[in-house]
């Protein structure tokens, strides 16, 4: 999804931008690539800088009830310092690289339901306009990829999945917020647990799996949380037997044991216990039969945004309070 938008904060008749990016979903830690296309307005402006900002729709929790808020999880500077003529156009090609951190927005064509974007920003004569917003697919890196299809195999079934905004401690996390996955067990381990969460906290070297279970009542023991970390290598990803491995994390994960010693918390700045409700993320629709993910008719996608720019609309103060802080 492309659209234009005439930079209202320039004057009527100013320039106006259009950013194409590349055709298909981006990987976390990959380049993205595009071009940022630029239509002079009614005079000659000088272009003191083009940012892409790679926004997100995350949740936060209030102190009476959860809301959302628009965060920027990195900023680009594509170009600048050039002279827009007159209704003259000018294109200016960019190759980023993105976070290793980038949420997952879909597996397999599907949506998952996270909402990211690519908000492009001109500055002129001190003057700073967000100017274009585009949607960004982000697809999974083949390690998450491999564990999520795991997962399938195994019986369990996708819920939801969402963007929280906080920081889990004892994790390299960089980012500002994380993804949580939300997975339903099979009916075999229905009774030991209710819901699995899987937290994917990516780097160059590997990635660190953070598994949450929400472990069911007993007839003489209350439920409770249980977290696990653990860690898979890129390189590693083709060769590992990922049902066994994954069978194995499940199987720690739902006796209740520590895994690797400290066992991380979710947390937002202040240390508080941070937690997404039960309703996270809009089910709507099961993924198409086929799909290697093994849960056909069990696993279930978030509700697509129709046009990125509602999602993100209203939020112009709260994202530059992001960016800032």
């Amino acid at each position: 999804m492309v659209f234009k938008k005439l930079l209202g904060a320039l004057g009527v008749g100013g320039p106006s931008v259009d950013t194409v990016l590349q055709p298909g979903p981006a990987l976390p830690g990959g380049l993205l690539s595009g071009e940022v296309r630029l239509r002079g307005g009614g005079s000659d402006v000088t272009v003191d800088r083009i940012s892409l900002l790679l926004v997100a729709r995350v949740e936060r929790e209030g102190q009476e009830e959860e809301d959302e808020a628009t965060v920027v999880l990195e900023r680009f500077t594509v170009g600048g310092g050039f002279r827009l003529a007159e209704e003259a156009d000018h294109t200016v090609p960019f190759t980023v690289t993105l976070p290793w951190e980038t949420p997952i927005t879909e597996l397999h064509g599907q949506h998952l339901g996270p909402v990211l974007g690519i908000r492009t920003e001109l500055e002129i004569a001190g003057a700073r306009d967000k100017g274009d917003l585009d949607a960004l697919a982000v697809g999974p890196l083949p390690a998450q990829e491999a564990i999520l299809e795991a997962f399938g195999q195994l019986g369990y079934a996708f819920r939801s999945a969402d963007l929280e905004l906080g920081h889990i401690r004892g994790t390299g996390q960089q980012l500002p917020c994380y993804q949580e996955i939300e997975i339903l067990p099979p009916a075999g381990h229905a009774h030991a647990v209710n819901e699995i969460e899987v937290t994917f906290i990516a780097a160059p070297g590997g990635l660190e799996v953070v598994i949450e279970a929400d472990k069911a009542a007993g007839l003489f023991t209350e439920g409770h949380d249980t977290v696990h970390r653990f860690t898979a290598s890129h390189h590693a990803a083709p060769q590992t037997d990922w049902n066994t491995q994954v069978g194995a994390w499940l199987k720690e994960v739902i006796a209740g044991h520590e895994s690797h010693g400290a066992t991380p918390s979710y947390g937002d700045e202040h240390g508080d216990r941070h937690r997404s409700g039960p309703g996270a993320g809009a089910v709507v629709a099961g993924v198409a039969a086929g799909v290697a993910v093994g849960v056909v008719g069990g696993m279930v996608a978030a509700e697509v945004v129709d046009e990125i720019g509602d999602a993100f609309e209203g939020d112009e103060d709260e994202e530059g309070g992001e960016e800032e802080g």
